[in-house]
């Protein structure tokens, strides 16, 4: 899965829709295209020194490979957002997290399209 480095895509992805879940928050972007998707993971100084912060952004990372690949669709940007409970958060419930943000997440994409075509 392709990565995103480049500050326009973040802030596209910002602007975009987003589930916020106890351990992260996930943005996700429509980019209009049939590319693969794409991921970004980003933490604030709130959370802490950089020591925890990359803690916390590995640890996004692991999860992103391990659910993000089956789950994410061509097409689209994600980013994953460390939270104060990333860390401390044991590793299933963040898959969980990340599971149930993509299906709010996709299913709220669909639902604009199926009101307008009644």
């Amino acid at each position: 899965m392709e990565r995103l480095k480049r500050r326009q895509d973040f802030v596209a992805a910002a602007r975009a829709q987003y589930a916020a879940m106890p351990g992260m928050v996930v943005q996700m972007r429509s980019r209009g295209d049939e590319g693969p998707p794409r991921v970004g993971f980003t933490t604030t100084r709130k959370l802490g020194n950089a020591v925890v912060r990359n803690r916390i952004r590995r640890r996004l990372r692991e999860v992103a490979r391990l659910r993000l690949a089956g789950l994410a669709r061509p097409g689209h940007d994600y980013v994953l957002i460390g939270r104060d409970k990333s860390l401390e958060r044991p590793f299933s419930q963040l898959e969980n997290d990340l599971t149930s943000a993509l299906q709010r997440l996709h299913r709220a994409a669909v639902a604009p399209a199926d009101k307008e075509t009644r």
